[in-house]
This record gives C-alpha cells, structure tokens and sequence, in this order.
C-alpha cells in the first residue's frame, strides 16, 4: 500500500498557495502522492482552481512526490490539447504525473457552456488519440468524435510507454475501462468524513478484474490501520481534504501527521 493525498481545490483551497503549501507538507510526512479535484465549480457558484497550474506551481516545491488529478472529465478538453498540457507538466515534474480520467460528475460543468455531457464512447475515443500522440508517432485517426490528420506530438511525456492513466467512476463499464489502463480511482467516503465503502464492497467490485492499481479516496485517524482495504486489494491511500472536513489550518495539521498503518 502506498499513501497520497487528494485535494478538492475548491473554496478555501482553490488558492493555488494552499496546494503548495499542502504538497511541500506532504512529502516532508511521507505521503507518497498528491492528487486534486479537476472541477469548474465556479459554475456552480463556488471557486475552483485549475488543477494543471496549481500542479506545477506544486511541482517546483517538491522533488519526490507524484502529481495528477482525480479526476479529469477528459471530454471537457480538446484530446490534442490535453495531451499536449499533461505531456509539458510530465516534462516539469520529470515524470512524476498520473492522469485521473473520467467522465465528469457535475452536468453543470457542460450545459453552462452550451454542452452536452458526453458518454463513454467519446471518453474511450479521446483516451486513444491522447495515447496515440504520447507515443511519438506521427498519428492518424478518424473515429466518431475525433479526427488527427498526420500529427506528431512534441516534445513527449517523459513516462513510456506514457503517462499512467487512473480511471474513476463506479459504473462496471468504468471498471472495465480501468482494467484496459493503469488503475481505478474510486471515493470511499461522504462529505462528513465518514467512510461509506466497506473493504468487503471494494474486494467484491474489484473481483478479478486485472487493475494495476486501485487508488481508494478516504478518511483516515493518525495512526490509525487501514490495513482491511489493503487485504481487499487497495494499492494506495488518498486522504481526502476538503473544505468541510476542517479547516486549512486543520487539513495541515492532518497532513502532517503522516500516513495511516497497513
């Protein structure tokens, strides 16, 4: 089991200073990972940051850590230009970045600028024309959604054969697509801090499916053992920090403390 933190960088902590501080933090206690929120909740009357910015503003004040979303509503981008931003900030953080991918959970976030949100299709078509130009080759795609006429990537990530790719949701369709990547993401908790996912929940949605890795979102006491969901088949523990868990001053503190026990 390996530790990270995740992020919602919303209210108070859509101040890109306070994702800093929080990563700097997080590596000197021994967290192994910081994950954020990707939202655009200001659309639904509450601030929020740019995960990609803030990541690379964290980037520079830490030399271990790994660095990535969970998740990014990946048809909410142009493919082109999310490989492109992902492929730079792998580059920036010498290939420390994990791309979070989902389908987005928030239909305000698409309809406020005249969108629909799009289904799983378009997010397995986008997936496979970033890929495609994180490989180097000069690519060629014409599906459904998205067409590439002749283009190569550069410069590339500095991950091969890429960037880890976790995918979040709840849906089997997107546990299958998470077993076709490099893991799943999936929240443990409620917004009270109470973990609502039994480790008998996760080992039975897990079943044999052949996830990488299974990175489980939740709430955890310092010192406390969270060895159940290891046993259950979590390969990393986020702590969850937001806004109504406490505040930052209190989320620091938690920080500090360092990881739970296996």
């Amino acid at each position: 089991m390996r530790f990270g933190i995740d992020i919602a960088i919303l209210g108070d902590l859509a101040e890109p200073s306070r994702l800093v501080a929080l990563a700097r933090e997080a590596e000197a206690a021994g967290w192994e990972a910081v994950l954020v929120w990707d939202h655009l909740a200001f659309t639904w009357g509450i601030p929020s940051a740019d995960p990609w910015v803030g990541l690379s503003a964290a980037a520079q004040a830490t030399s271990r850590i790994r660095l990535g979303t969970a998740v990014t509503p990946v048809a909410r981008h142009r493919p082109e230009t999310l490989a492109q931003t992902v492929a730079t900030f792998d580059r920036l953080c010498d290939g420390r970045a994990i791309l979070g991918a989902g389908l987005g959970g928030v239909t305000r976030e698409f309809t406020a600028f005249g969108r629909a949100r799009p289904g799983g299709a378009v997010l397995d078509e986008a997936l496979e024309v970033i890929t495609s130009l994180w490989s180097g080759d000069e690519v060629h795609h014409q599906g459904e959604h998205y067409t590439v006429d002749g283009v190569r990537l550069a410069p590339l990530p500095v991950q091969r054969p890429r960037v880890p790719i976790w995918v979040g949701g709840t849906t089997p369709a997107a546990l299958r697509r998470a077993a076709r990547w490099d893991g799943w993401i999936i929240g443990g908790d409620d917004q009270e801090g109470n973990m609502t996912l039994t480790p008998d929940a996760l080992a039975t949605r897990i079943g044999g499916l052949p996830l990488p890795d299974v990175a489980l979102i939740g709430v955890s006491a310092p010192g406390s053992s969270i060895k159940p969901y290891a046993d259950a088949g979590a390969t990393w523990w986020f702590e969850h920090l937001h806004g109504h868990r406490g505040t930052v001053e209190e989320l620091v503190r938690r920080v500090k403390a360092g990881p739970p026990r296996v």
